[in-house]
């Protein structure tokens, strides 16, 4: 609730409101409890004094009951899905998404990871555009096909790698990364407005589907932050937030993820207050996420947790320990004790500095609790008029036409040296069958015209000797007959 221009979270033990301070909301925060503890409706309540009060909201949806509450109309949304079923579709591009955390969506390894950095980087160098998953298969190959020639620039590109990491992509096009992948590719700057009213516009992620494949799932969210972190510029301390991020099972975030990855996440974390966007993590128990991002949650909202077990009983008085200490209750106690929609909380004061521990009966949402219908969700999300910049894919001209265009001009300019090479031996042919069919043309026309003259000699030397003459004339006209076309073949 909204209140004198506070974030009013609910009241104490005493009556008294407890607020969190709208310019200190940047400095992030964490909203834990077990299964049925009221998280969400904390999380509903804060969005709603954040819309209130002008600030841009993201939420994701993981269970399907977040939307219902922008179902009285009181507060403007956007519904988005990467499926595109629930929401408005919602894509980025392979280059976008780089290849740290692309490969942490394929689940590969070390060296796979390497070589798919490599990758990206000859299709930097080439000015090649990856787009979608195509493009990355098609450059994959590409680069199969070059090994040789790029070994001596970038190092030796192991085959069984480019294969390994090909065979993931289809993978991931399986689980529908091939429609999240393309154009036009989410401009995140949409997501910071506020409609006629002032009030920020929420924008909700249908996650549903999405939180079925976790890796996709949290390697979007870190991909949002970075996105958001590289194009915000830097505004210090500001009134309130430029935007507020809520992002519900956040231990998918940090599930089997890489020390590097981490260590991205903390930094952004850490360095993203300063361009005035406040992130707040949603999960069951507080040990869900890292030390090093876990130091950078000042607003701390704690809801119910069982203990049955030692181990439970030392995580929860560790987090007891994490709270300042207040004289009037025991934390550890309270926290195993909470009802539905209580919370121990501390938030920081106006000086920066963390309130004591309270304990708050949470402030119910204004909002309706039903869900939105289909009919209801469809017609809010073809209404915004984000859906009409979105909602149709675009193949625009990338890395994979270009070298299907230049694998088909090679190949075209391959099958004409194959031609030329033909006709060239065609031809050798033709003119050896002329040679050898003028050289018998002109042995017969030898034979015949050497043996007319010799007859005729013959004849002539006859008449004058007699039968000797006759013996003599056909020897002479042989031999005259055999120089004749000796002298014809040398022609």
């Amino acid at each position: 609730m909204l209140k004198e221009g506070k974030i009013v979270m609910g009241p104490d033990a005493s009556g008294a409101d407890v607020w969190i301070e709208p310019k200190l909301a940047n400095r992030h925060g964490i909203i834990s409890g077990g299964t049925g503890s009221g998280k969400t409706v904390t999380l509903k309540a804060m969005a709603e004094s954040f819309s209130d009060l002008g600030v841009p909201v993201f939420l994701s949806d993981v269970k399907g009951d977040i939307g219902g509450m922008v179902k009285d109309r009181m507060h403007p949304a956007n519904f988005w899905d990467i499926y595109g079923k629930n929401g408005i579709p919602l894509r980025t591009t392979i280059s976008e998404m780089g290849p740290l955390l692309l490969g942490r969506i394929l689940d590969l390894s070390d060296v796979q990871k390497s070589v798919l950095s490599v990758v990206f980087k000859i299709a930097d160098d080439e000015n090649l555009l990856l787009i979608d998953t195509k493009d990355l298969k098609s450059m994959l190959a590409y680069v199969a096909e070059k090994s040789k020639e790029y070994e001596l620039t970038y190092g030796k590109l192991s085959s069984q790698s480019l294969t390994a990491i090909t065979r993931a992509i289809v993978a991931l096009e399986s689980e529908g990364g091939d429609i999240f992948f393309g154009e036009p590719a989410l401009s995140v700057q949409d997501w910071i407005s506020v409609d006629t009213n002032g009030k920020g516009m929420l924008n909700i992620l249908d996650a549903s589907s999405l939180i079925n494949s976790p890796k996709l799932y949290s390697t979007f969210l870190l991909w949002m932050l970075s996105e958001l972190f590289e194009i915000l510029p830097e505004v210090g301390d500001l009134e309130k937030p430029k935007m507020i991020f809520f992002f519900d099972e956040a231990h998918l975030m940090f599930k089997d993820a890489p020390k590097a990855l981490v260590d991205k996440i903390e930094q952004v974390v850490k360095l993203i207050r300063s361009k005035g966007v406040g992130v707040y993590f949603c999960t069951q128990n507080p040990k869900d996420i890292p030390d090093g991002v876990l130091a950078q949650l000042s607003n701390k909202i704690q809801h119910n947790l069982s203990a049955y077990t030692p181990a439970d009983q030392k995580a929860v008085k560790a987090i007891a320990q994490s709270f300042p200490v207040n004289e009037e209750f025991d934390t550890y106690e309270t926290i195993l004790n909470l009802g539905i929609g209580e919370a121990v909380v501390s938030f920081l004061e106006e000086n920066g500095v963390p309130s004591k521990a309270k304990k708050i009966k949470v402030t119910m949402p204004e909002s309706a609790k039903n869900s939105l219908d289909v009919s209801e969700r469809d017609g809010m999300v073809k209404g915004s008029i984000l859906y009409g910049k979105y909602a149709t894919a675009v193949d625009n001209e990338s890395a994979y036409e270009f070298l299907m265009r230049r694998g088909a001009q090679a190949a075209a300019d391959m099958e004409e040296q194959k031609q030329l090479a033909a006709a060239e031996k065609e031809k050798q042919k033709a003119d050896k069958q002329a040679a050898s069919a003028k050289k018998r043309a002109v042995k017969s026309v030898g034979n015949t015209a050497a043996g007319t003259i010799g007859r005729e000699l013959g004849k002539e030397v006859g008449k004058n000797f007699g039968s000797f003459g006759k013996r003599l004339g056909g020897n002479l006209g042989a031999s005259l007959g055999r120089g004749i076309l000796s002298t014809l073949l040398k022609m």
